[in-house]
């Protein structure tokens, strides 16, 4: 494909899709970004048209203005009802659970499933933020085992995504270099996280709207973007191809931006939107 490095080494070498960004889309970015930092306290980057979050070295969040974000993605911004994916923040136990859901309704969050003791004995809550997004807090365990940090740092930040089987989108991203870690066949499956970026789960769609309180109902832009930071040119290429190859659309062919940098987009076979970037 054109811009290819021209790099001796195989593309496959390298073609391993990571989730190093989260970027979902808001109407005030400002607001979203210190909306962010009061419920989350992260460090925060950036104002204007988009701001960067890192959240604590288990992922880094971005927020940019809807439309922009859905433009770059090459998508109609228009969404309604429910998004089809849930953020879920973990920390190591039930007050700061507790904590942490305070902290986001007085930023303005709807809680959407009060935190409580859930299954197999772990605590969660679910609020919406004010820009659409539906977060998860959750505990491993119902029980305190300590004292509760003032600020709770996050153990792990995972992204479900709400699919159609998940056994076929597991073959999905497979093909696209992830290894799945946990799998419990069409209920559960989970993929290794890299270091600093955030773990990818798939579940079906009705089960997770469940688990976030809400209607599975649903359609249009779902107001965020998964982004991988390739390694090379030859390896943004590689992984467009290979995404075509394995069920997913390329929305956005590989070229070169502002700044120097090249990318592409696609949609998986579920059609969430992922850009790849060097």
């Amino acid at each position: 494909m054109p811009g290819s490095t021209g790099c001796t080494r195989s593309k496959e070498s390298h073609m391993v899709l990571t989730l190093d960004v989260v970027t979902l889309g808001a109407p005030e970015v400002p607001a979203a970004g210190t909306f962010y930092a009061t419920a989350l306290s992260p460090a925060v980057t950036g104002d204007g048209d988009a701001v960067s979050l890192d959240l604590h070295g288990t992922a880094r969040l971005d927020v940019a203005a809807t439309g922009s974000l859905a433009a770059d993605a090459g998508a109609d911004p228009v969404t309604s009802g429910f998004r089809g994916y849930l953020l879920t923040y973990t920390v190591n136990q039930p007050t700061e659970v507790r904590t942490l859901m305070d902290a986001a309704v007085r930023g303005g969050a709807e809680v959407v499933k009060p935190a409580r003791k859930a299954l197999f004995g772990s605590f969660s809550g679910v609020f919406r933020a004010p820009d659409g997004a539906l977060w998860k807090l959750a505990a491993a365990t119902g029980k305190d085992t300590g004292p509760a940090a003032e600020a709770p740092l996050p153990a792990e930040t995972t992204v479900i995504l709400g699919v159609a089987t998940p056994k076929a989108s597991r073959a999905f991203y497979e093909a696209l270099g992830m290894t799945a870690d946990r799998d419990y066949g069409n209920k559960y499956i989970d993929f290794h996280p890299a270091k600093a970026a955030a773990r990818l789960c798939l579940m079906e769609r009705g089960v997770l709207a469940r688990d976030a309180g809400t209607g599975k109902d649903g359609d249009g832009f779902p107001a965020m973007v998964l982004t991988h930071t390739a390694e090379s040119r030859a390896d943004v290429d590689a992984l467009l191809a290979a995404a075509a190859a394995a069920g997913g659309r390329v929305t956005v062919a590989a070229a070169e931006i502002s700044g120097g940098r090249y990318r592409g987009s696609f949609t998986d076979p579920d059609g969430f939107w992922w850009e790849v970037v060097h």
